[in-house]
């Protein structure tokens, strides 16, 4: 699959790249009485989209320093997601990468032992991270560069695309604004990963009393090819996002589905996924993170990690 799918999350699912929400809270959803009207001229639009995409960039952001649980449901064919494979995860942002600590279902460790063991490795990673070091230095300019990749990525959108009002719909009592997304004719790409824009489709859902990317779900309209014609993602591939207020001023993903096929090389692939993300909890930067999995661990917040 290519990279640049897969990875450019969460606004960059506008540009074709990440049941019930009966565990979310819904308390943000309270009614908001009668719904504003829609943008009435051009430059109205330009400004609510603006103002979306500039709370996408900072709630992409955050996810730095939120940990979360995620369910991972995964299927190589057919229509049922239960008889695939389900992983639930604990993950927590570590500096320079994410931690996946497995738990069950119930959201506690199936082994508590193994546990504990990734907890340590947490641990090392993160006081790794906090340290200050020629390495640590080069590995978070790499990350700045990706993140500054991701931001330019979901500017382009901007521009990539023509976001037409089809209607107003509401969502938990909340009205929102409901737009068809194409792609522009008139967009001249700018590297490998812009031109897939023209290859997607879709509709974007906004809540425009809180400015915000309620939802997208876009189709892929045509087979793209990357990674020298190594691999192939193949026209009717199909994605989609939820987003809600997970913490105050934050909108989160709560569910996201990706239905891609293709072939890498000479063999097929497909992926089929579904995620659900809950339990939003702020764990902040490398230092501040540290010491709360060092009291978890019940170790003091100086503490050297165990090598």
């Amino acid at each position: 699959m290519p990279l640049a799918i897969m990875r450019a999350r969460p606004f960059l699912l506008v540009a074709g790249l990440l049941p019930a929400f009966a565990g979310l809270s819904l308390a943000q959803e309270a009614s908001t009485g009668a719904p504003p009207p829609p943008p009435q001229t051009e430059a109205e639009k330009a400004a609510l989209l603006d103002l979306v995409l500039a709370n996408v960039k900072k709630s992409d952001e955050a996810m730095n320093s939120y940990e979360r649980v995620e369910r991972l449901e995964m299927r190589k064919g057919g229509a049922d997601f239960l008889s695939g494979e389900v992983k639930v995860s604990r993950v927590v942002p570590a500096g320079t990468g994410v931690d996946h600590l497995p738990i069950g279902p119930d959201g506690k460790p199936a082994d508590p032992d193994a546990y504990h063991a990734e907890l340590l490795k947490l641990e090392r990673a993160l006081s790794w991270a906090a340290d200050d070091g020629h390495a640590q230095h080069d590995a978070y300019e790499r990350i700045a560069k990706k993140q500054k990749e991701r931001d330019d990525l979901i500017d382009a959108t901007r521009t990539a695309f023509l976001f037409t009002f089809v209607s107003t719909e509401t969502r938990g009592g909340r009205a929102l604004y409901k737009y068809k997304m194409e792609p522009n004719p008139a967009y001249k790409s700018t590297s490998r990963a812009t031109s897939i824009f023209q290859k997607v489709r879709g509709f974007v859902w906004i809540d425009p009393a809180a400015r915000q990317l309620a939802r997208v779900e876009g189709e892929v309209t045509g087979d793209i090819t990357v990674g020298l014609f190594l691999a192939k993602v193949y026209k009717g591939s199909h994605f989609m996002q939820e987003r809600y207020e997970m913490v105050p001023g934050l909108w989160m993903p709560s569910f996201s589905q990706y239905d891609f096929d293709g072939r890498k090389l000479f063999s097929s692939i497909s992926v089929h996924e579904r995620t659900f993300y809950s339990q939003f909890r702020r764990i902040g930067p490398p230092k501040e993170a540290l010491a709360m999995i060092r009291a978890e661990l019940g170790k003091p917040a100086g503490a050297a990690a165990d090598r």
